[in-house]
């Protein structure tokens, strides 16, 4: 069984979670430049076992796409594009990023810590990858 790896996709920075080779737990892996990101998956799929892909999918209030899912769908075409036989998977994102800083102030982490906007985005894709995960069962 492979894992599954979340992309929270941002403009400059992208989030990313995945789970254990079991996927019983998700958890931040690491923030990355958005303009290295398909080079930085071409690495990872060579190193791991990947099964899905899930990319938060941003939604207004009233459950229309944000302005983001302009840049979103592009990134989404090269992805299916670059590796073909890789299921992507959108799912709902609102609230991510409010949902990371309050786990990070729950955590305990430092105001200094919360700035840091990279934290923010790993954390936010641990989110989506946790919500994909419970949907799932």
């Amino acid at each position: 069984m492979g894992r599954i790896l979340a992309i929270d996709f941002g403009r400059k920075r992208t989030g990313l979670a995945v789970t254990d080779p079991l996927r019983i737990t998700a958890n931040p892996l690491l923030t990355i430049e958005t303009k290295d990101l398909i080079n930085w998956l071409q690495d990872y799929f060579a190193r791991e076992s990947v099964d899905e892909v899930v990319i938060g999918h941003p939604t207004q209030m009233n459950g229309q796409d944000s302005e983001s899912m302009n840049y979103i769908r592009p990134f989404i075409g090269n992805f299916k594009k670059i590796f073909p036989t890789m299921p992507i998977t959108m799912y709902d994102e609102r609230f991510t990023s409010v949902l990371a800083h309050q786990a990070m102030i729950a955590g305990g982490m430092k105001k200094k810590a919360r700035q840091d906007k990279a934290t923010v985005d790993k954390i936010a894709a641990c989110i989506i990858l946790e919500g994909y995960m419970d949907s799932l069962r």
